[in-house]
């Protein structure tokens, strides 16, 4: 008989906030019938100025399966947590979730604009990537580089040997889910693996919290520019008056907008 599920929640708690969080907004955006083009990521709405999508896409899931695939595997790869002892852990954990978020969107947007302006492949243009698999990939890299000899367990019954787990679910899911975002789990993959072999270090929790500051910064005026969401307490006027920001008072209206997508990737 296993574990209680509670003493495993309490051995993963970063995990299961990750997990729960990711829960919650698909379940938000279920019950509000949001669509995919309103909160994925896509080069031309990065160019527009949504830069808060980097974040919203990471964490937004359209579907059930896609959601339960994600999860399964975070839940599984949350052993990191409990690595203390090889210089993984709850923080390193926390820091390093935080920079695979930003830097494999970041390089997704990077692979599109190689991709259209380099190779004139103008599908990428507009298509919009959703998911967390970015995040996924980018542990199951690093913890088959820091602890081979693990296993990854998916759904409770599937285990696949984690020094192998990122190429092969990067195929497996290429071939079995047409809309899976090859690009984002190879980016997710890319950065793993420049964590893992020391290319991206120095992450503490003072560079933590001052990177979570600025994506908030940047979050809250992109989301005002593109007018995405009203802060009406934060009104933005011409760079050229010196004070370009003022509170004017207090409230806020949700607006839903969004450029015209023409296809999702799961990631």
């Amino acid at each position: 008989m296993g574990r209680p599920l509670v003493f495993e929640i309490l051995e993963k708690p970063a995990t299961s906030c990750f997990i729960g969080i990711c829960s919650a907004i698909w379940f938000y955006i279920q019950k509000k019938n949001i669509g995919y083009s309103h909160v994925g990521l896509s080069y031309e709405t990065a160019i527009a100025g949504h830069h808060w999508r980097i974040i919203t896409s990471a964490f937004s899931h359209i579907s059930i399966l896609h959601l339960v695939f994600n999860m399964s595997a975070l839940w599984s790869l949350g052993v990191v947590e409990k690595l203390g002892p090889i210089g993984l852990g709850m923080e390193y954990y926390l820091q390093y979730t935080l920079v695979l978020v930003v830097l494999s969107g970041a390089l997704v947007l990077g692979m599109y604009h190689i991709l259209i302006q380099k190779f004139k492949i103008e599908y990428f243009r507009r298509v919009t990537a959703v998911g967390y698999s970015c995040v996924v990939f980018g542990w199951m890299t690093i913890l088959s580089v820091k602890q081979p000899t693990s296993k990854l367990h998916l759904f409770g019954f599937l285990s696949l040997p984690i020094s192998f787990a990122p190429f092969e679910s990067l195929i497996f899911t290429s071939i079995i889910v047409p809309q899976a975002s090859f690009i984002g789990h190879l980016s997710g993959i890319v950065v793993g693996y420049a964590i893992a072999w020391g290319l991206i270090h120095g992450m503490n929790n003072y560079w933590a919290v001052s990177m979570l500051g600025w994506i908030v910064l940047v979050s809250v005026f992109s989301l005002k520019r593109s007018g995405a969401y009203d802060f009406s307490f934060l009104e933005i006027e011409s760079v050229t008056d010196p004070s370009s920001v003022r509170f004017v008072g207090n409230g806020r209206a949700l607006q839903m907008s969004a450029l015209p997508a023409t296809g999702v990737e799961l990631v």
